[in-house]
């Protein structure tokens, strides 16, 4: 009985006392943020690489390939710090703005990757079949390859997502006070780790489950219509 009476004492002063649950929104809101900002860059970029890997010139092919070798053979830890202290020193002192381009510039590597693993995966009779319709290559692409291979990469791209969410814990590095941030601000309070930090593991939790029970519902529908 006082282990559950400290646990809920614990649990209080993490997260009840003198309004501290504001933190943990604050917090909450910052991960989010850069988050989204970083999908939407990875989801349009990571195409763009796509693209670029598959088309029949070379001079396209080599710099995609160099980028994606480059940014997944990086940990994405230094790749903000080079983002925050290089690359981005004079153009912007705004942390969020650079977070959110480093997340998505090491995001689209991975997702440059998916989208071409999806599209590999369409049956190449799709092609021929397009042409022999009369479209395009590009038609073809746009109306026949893609919708199939977003079916094939919807799985991945979860997957991308989620781990998107937990890598932007560590924007700590550069002073940016994020969901994981927030625990160094409590135990400082509170002298006692494991009440901000179940809050916190909690908070990722849902956040990721969430994410998961959407992308599932599309993929259910997705797979309803192709049985129409």
């Amino acid at each position: 009985m006082e282990m559950i009476l400290d646990l809920l004492d614990k649990l209080y002063q993490a997260f009840l006392y003198q309004d501290r649950w504001r933190l943990y929104l604050d917090g909450l809101g910052v991960t989010v943020s850069i988050t989204l900002g970083a999908i939407c860059i990875s989801t349009v970029l990571g195409m763009v690489l796509c693209l670029m890997k598959l088309s029949k010139y070379k001079i396209l092919r080599w710099p995609a390939q160099a980028y994606i070798d480059i940014i997944r053979g990086i940990p994405v830890v230094v790749q903000l710090l080079i983002m925050y202290n290089v690359v981005l020193l004079n153009v912007t002192d705004n942390k969020m703005v650079v977070a959110i381009v480093a997340f998505g510039l090491n995001s689209s590597a991975y997702m440059a990757e998916i989208y071409r693993s999806g599209i590999n995966a369409v049956d190449p009779g799709q092609m021929e079949a397009g042409r022999s319709l009369g479209l395009t290559k590009t038609q073809t692409m746009w109306h026949i390859i893609f919708p199939q291979a977003i079916k094939n990469c919807l799985p991945t791209y979860t997957s991308e997502f989620i781990v998107l969410v937990k890598e932007t814990a560590v924007v700590g590095y550069i002073a940016l006070t994020d969901l994981t941030k927030v625990y160094s601000a409590i135990q400082s309070k509170t002298y006692d780790a494991f009440g901000p930090l179940l809050i916190i593991a909690v908070a990722y939790f849902c956040i990721t489950k969430v994410l998961s029970i959407i992308f599932a519902r599309m993929e259910r529908r997705l797979r309803t219509s192709d049985r129409r």
